[in-house]
């Protein structure tokens, strides 16, 4: 993968397919995501683990980003 990797900060509406997320001292892989209501989401991880993220959870996830383009959204 082209780019470098960016701190971030997310929540339930911000976290993207891709983010590096460090739960509990590990770092998780968000390969896929369900939106469950009331603006949680129910992220699937690389391991086949799961995280709820509540509406009001915030996390800190490394994002890849490539620097050369212009107006890059995060």
């Amino acid at each position: 993968m082209k780019g470098v990797l960016i701190s971030v900060e997310v929540d339930a509406t911000t976290v993207a397919v891709g983010d590096q997320i460090m739960i509990g001292g590990q770092c998780h892989t968000v390969q896929d995501m369900v939106a469950t209501g009331l603006g949680r989401k129910r992220l699937l991880f690389t391991t086949g683990e799961t995280f709820t993220m509540q509406r009001t959870t915030i996390l800190w996830a490394a994002r890849r980003t490539d620097p050369r383009l212009r107006n890059r959204l995060y």
